[in-house]
């Protein structure tokens, strides 16, 4: 488990890739908790910064979504410290980069709530770490506790979990009902779905079989990702013209580099918001016929709205980076935590900032709106982009 604070940095893609495959695999092989950063300069009034954690998978399967994100909120944090912080406070982001295991969790998660100075948790990814970190506040009966604000989660919380999760994106079911309905409207009767595992299969196939059902179209689960011998056929010679792909950007290549897609016909894989469109076209390999769409749970990175306009201006200045939906909705999850935070009235503590939460008043996140209907999302802002054969991505 790696800390580490804010600071203005810029990695390009390849270092980055290269940096964290090292990071993954010295953490992977020992995880210590290890203290916050305990003394940080003081503002001139004398008051120590705000701190906010960010607990950030970087393991091989969650890099290209993580490092994003992380880019996104070091950027949103960075710009806002440059414009007077929180209140005139400073916000000292510490980012606590562990290997996924659910004891790697346990001591990133213990770490944090043992550091009195710390008042939230912001945009916790990917899903795995964000789903662990959900599980653990549910079962702790602290009496600090300390609030889980946007983390990229692909299963909705319950509602005694949304004590303290505090949900901005919308949730694998939405974006699977998004994808669906986008090709129903089309006249589609019939869709594939392939899953990356079969933990990702147990986690979202009633998922995709009610949105299914519920458009009229008939669903037909083919065999995992990855399957040898004669059942692979499906895979690699599909009968559908659309494909529903629920996994990841290393997973969706491997299965999208061996489709042949029917002669004469176009062929479409539909993906969700665990894929990220750039690394796929670095990657390279989308045979001849079939393009890729993914859903994106942000706006589109080339959209007018002022959020997307700020999150563009800030990686420019901060990062050697392209824009990309995982680092917007880093971006978003940040600025969402410090809209919060900056409209506490009296001190900023752990306990106001989940008081504050707690109301679940609207908030317009320049053009991005967080609502809520009770402890439930009442919007869902789902787009998406496609991957051309010739490595274009259109928005």
């Amino acid at each position: 488990m790696h800390f580490s604070d804010c600071s203005a940095i810029s990695l390009n893609r390849r270092h980055w890739i290269q940096w964290t495959a090292a990071a993954s695999a010295v953490t992977a092989g020992r995880v210590m908790a290890q203290p916050l950063p305990a003394s940080a300069p003081r503002n001139a009034d004398g008051e120590r910064p705000l701190v906010v954690a960010q607990v950030v998978d970087l393991t091989a399967g969650q890099q290209d979504i993580s490092r994003d994100f992380l880019a996104g909120s070091r950027s949103a944090w960075q710009d806002l410290n440059a414009r007077g912080g929180v209140r005139g406070r400073t916000v000292q982001h510490v980012t606590i980069e562990t290997d996924g295991t659910l004891a790697g969790l346990k001591a990133a998660w213990q770490a944090v709530h043992g550091q009195a100075g710390c008042v939230a948790l912001s945009g916790c990814v990917g899903n795995g770490a964000a789903a662990g970190l959900v599980a653990l506040q549910s079962a702790a009966r602290s009496a600090s506790p300390l609030a889980l604000v946007a983390p990229w989660l692909h299963n909705a919380v319950t509602d005694s979990e949304a004590e303290t999760v505090f949900e901005v994106f919308p949730d694998h079911q939405i974006q699977i009902a998004h994808a669906i309905k986008t090709h129903a409207s089309l006249g589609v009767k019939q869709i594939g779905v392939v899953f990356a595992t079969a933990q990702v299969q147990q986690q979202s196939q009633v998922h995709v079989l009610q949105a299914a059902k519920s458009l009229g179209l008939q669903a037909q689960i083919l065999p995992l990702a990855g399957t040898q011998g004669p059942a692979a056929t499906q895979l690699t010679n599909p009968t559908q013209t659309i494909i529903l792909f629920v996994g990841g950007t290393p997973e969706l290549h491997a299965f999208a580099s061996k489709l042949v897609a029917p002669p004469g016909r176009q062929c479409f894989v539909v993906a969700l918001a665990d894929v990220n469109l750039q690394v796929l076209a670095q990657m390279g390999g989308t045979p001849k016929g079939t393009s890729i769409i993914a859903t994106q749970a942000v706006p589109l990175v080339t959209s007018s709205l002022p959020v997307v306009r700020a999150y563009r201006d800030a990686l420019s200045r901060f990062f050697d980076e392209a824009p990309s939906p995982q680092g917007l909705a880093g971006f978003i999850a940040a600025r969402y935590t410090a809209e919060i935070l900056s409209g506490i009235s009296g001190p900023v503590t752990r306990a106001s900032a989940l008081s504050a939460l707690q109301r679940r008043a609207d908030v317009n996140v320049g053009g991005y709106i967080v609502a809520y209907q009770g402890k439930k999302r009442s919007n869902a802002y789902v787009t998406q982009s496609m991957l051309t054969q010739d490595g274009r991505i259109i928005g």
